[in-house]
Formats: structure tokens, C-alpha cells, sequence
């Protein structure tokens, strides 16, 4: 299975120069739990719920007073689209990322999540099987 197979495409994104309570109410909005954070247009972090919970807590500052630059996860974890779905599952859990931002080059063009990754893992397994079973048929046809 390929991550365009199971990506969202309506990715709730916001600018990297935006304050906090922008990307509450976008997550709010489009009910996510995440936004990508954009800079000139390109993926440069995430900012989670529990990201906004934990800097509302920790600062005591009200939200439009928190830059999402200073919280947005770094170092994003993308894939592309023709990626299968067992590797970007892997990278997320090598990573320890629930959230990945799809690029068509560099275009985002969907995310997929941890949660689209659950809910498919049985049409995953079903494919698995099937490409397990056409392997041992064309290993036995070459004995």
C-alpha cells in the first residue's frame, strides 16, 4: 500500500510566524490535532495539541503572546507520496513521530498519520500476505 492510498489531503497548515493561539484555532477549526508549520511554504516543524497544552502550562503566558517558532518540532520527517505505507510506518516509529507531512518534490500535498496508518492495518496485512504468497509461487514455479 502507498501513503497516497491513505494520506489526508486537506493539510491544516500555518505560517511559521504566526502565534500560538493562530494554530489553536486552526486546530480547533478543522478539528486536528496538528498543524504543519510553514516557512516560505515549505514544512519546518509541527505543532501538536499537546504542544499548545505544555507551553500554555509551562509559560503561563497567554497563547497570542507564544511564537509557534519556538515550539514547532524541527528536523521534520517527510516522505513522498509513492513511499509504502510499512517503510513511512517504520521511519515514524524509528522516529518516534505520529505525524508525517507528504511531499510531491516539494510540494506538500498531504500528511499521514499514525491513526490513518491503524486504521488501514488491516488492508496492510492483507496486502503483506498476498505479496508474501506471490513470492513463494515464484520462488517453487523457479525450483
Amino acid at each position: 500500500m502507498l501513503v497516497r492510498e491513505l494520506m489526508a489531503t486537506d493539510v491544516v497548515t500555518v505560517d511559521r510566524d504566526a502565534a500560538l493561539d493562530a494554530a489553536v484555532e486552526r486546530m480547533l477549526a478543522e478539528d486536528v490535532g496538528s498543524v504543519v508549520v510553514l516557512a516560505d511554504g515549505t514544512p519546518a516543524g509541527i505543532v501538536t495539541e499537546s504542544d499548545a497544552l505544555r507551553a500554555a502550562l509551562e509559560t503561563g503566558r497567554p497563547l497570542a503572546e507564544i511564537a509557534v517558532a519556538d515550539l514547532c518540532h524541527g528536523a521534520v520527517v517527510t516522505t513522498a507520496p509513492d513511499s509504502t505505507v510499512q517503510r513511512v510506518a517504520r521511519r515514524m516509529a524509528d522516529r518516534n513521530v505520529k505525524k508525517v507531512p507528504v511531499l510531491d518534490g516539494i510540494d506538500l500535498v498531504g500528511i499521514v498519520t499514525l491513526t490513518d496508518v491503524v486504521h488501514h492495518l488491516s488492508d496492510i496485512r492483507r496486502e503483506a500476505s498476498a505479496v508474501e504468497a506471490a513470492r513463494d509461487r515464484w520462488e517453487s514455479d523457479d525450483a
